[in-house]
């Protein structure tokens, strides 16, 4: 089936094409005629498939549709996501598909001014997509209007339930007067989200779920590397020098890890971006727009980053650290083999992190294929990790000695 054979408004077809879509996705293709016909839908499927235009097309199709047979204002649609950076992103396709449409889309998080942003919604907006935090807090204040919404997703479901935000959700639909469709998207759902999940939608809800046997892309290849925690910003550098076109995300499990890896590569001239809370919203926004457009093809991560961010042309995703939840594993490696794109991803796993390995395996439902290293790349982990331990060696036994000459110099 092709975009052209569903009713829907010859300029969002226009946009759809003029933004890189030829014929939809799996997800794509069972969602938008359920949304269009007004089904609440929950749906399941790989990262990488196409998740947020599956609604978008078909909401922006509903609304620029509503507001053309009759006079309306006010919210109509809201998307949750759980991160500033995603609700952002939605917000951009939601602008991008519906250009020359009557519909006003418009993004709302945390991290800069209020002022500007309750302007813009008392201007007038047909759909908000937001961090909850934000925009509670504008519902409060009585600047979010709630009362006309028609529609309400939420992205990224499972990590918004579990992160506690469920009594927000039940807040949110409450206050909902306006008969409404509710939308679930996510890559991963366990039992007991999925239990949460409907219990907030009509009791004839569609479940759609993608390739549900392999959480993976198909379209990524993905292996693990077994290695000395000392030796692994060393196999990360060899990486990085033998492979000077890729553009590589690299996952570390903490801020300091992050901060630790990025003063390594730049001791040997290799820059690179990062990515985590403890940055200014500026500061997020200015490291993913250098690594989007290129001018840092690396860009060093916590999992903040693994969800949702869709950043095209990644090739390469490195997971320095093994995630503490088996499935943010699969929403890390996600973020290459995008759309009909190739990618790869490596693990390294030290001998404590073969825990977490198992964990991951049992998610996936399989071993993940083991990757052999060449002897000369051993070789200069193995030396490296040496020298640097001499280094540290002699830095502790000069500030010993300097620490005992000034002892006895006080003694005198």
């Amino acid at each position: 089936m092709k975009f052209d054979e569903y009713k829907i408004a010859d300029e969002i077809k226009r946009n759809i094409e003029n933004s890189g879509f030829k014929k939809p996705t799996d997800i794509q293709y069972k969602c938008i005629p359920s949304i269009l016909a007004g089904e609440d839908v929950l749906a399941v499927a790989q990262t990488g498939t196409g998740k947020t235009a599956a609604f978008a097309i078909p909401l922006i199709e509903l609304i620029d549709r509503q507001k053309k047979n009759k006079r309306s204002s006010g919210i109509k649609c809201i998307v949750m996501c759980p991160t500033r950076e995603l609700a952002k992103q939605t917000g951009g396709v939601f602008a991008k598909l519906a250009k020359h449409t009557n519909l006003v889309s418009f993004a709302l998080y945390g991290g800069i001014e209020q002022e500007r942003q309750a302007a813009k919604i008392q201007k007038g907006i047909d759909v908000l997509t937001a961090t909850p935090g934000r925009m509670f807090d504008l519902i409060s204040q009585g600047i979010i209007d709630v009362s006309n919404v028609r529609f309400f997703v939420l992205d990224e479901a499972d990590k918004m339930l579990k992160l506690g935000f469920y009594e927000d959700l039940v807040y949110i639909k409450k206050l909902l007067k306006q008969r409404h469709q509710t939308m679930f998207f996510s890559a991963t759902i366990d039992e007991e989200i999925k239990k949460l999940a409907y219990s907030q939608v009509k009791g004839d809800a569609i479940r759609i779920q993608i390739s549900p046997k392999d959480p993976v892309s198909r379209n990524v290849k993905h292996g693990v590397l077994f290695l000395k925690q000392e030796e692994k910003r060393f196999y990360l550098l060899d990486f990085i020098v033998e492979n000077p076109q890729a553009k590589i995300i690299c996952f570390a499990r903490t801020k300091l890890r992050v901060e630790r890896i990025k003063k390594f590569l730049e001791k040997n001239n290799v820059s690179c971006t990062i990515f985590h809370s403890g940055l200014a919203q500026d500061e997020r926004e200015k490291s993913l727009c250098d690594f989007h457009e290129n001018r840092c093809p690396i860009l060093i991560a916590t999992d903040i980053s693994a969800r949702g961010i869709d950043i095209a042309n990644v090739s390469n995703v490195i997971n320095y650290d093994l995630p503490e939840i088996a499935e943010n594993y699969v929403h890390r490696i996600g973020r290459t083999g995008r759309g009909d794109k190739k990618g790869e991803a490596i693990s390294f796993c030290c001998k404590e992190e073969e825990g977490l390995l198992k964990a991951i395996e049992n998610y996936t439902g399989y071993e993940i294929n083991r990757v052999e290293i060449n002897e000369e790349t051993v070789q200069k982990a193995k030396i490296g990790a040496e020298n640097e331990n001499k280094s540290l060696q002699e830095m502790i036994l000069n500030e010993e000695a300097a620490a005992a000459a000034m002892r006895k110099k006080r003694r005198k």
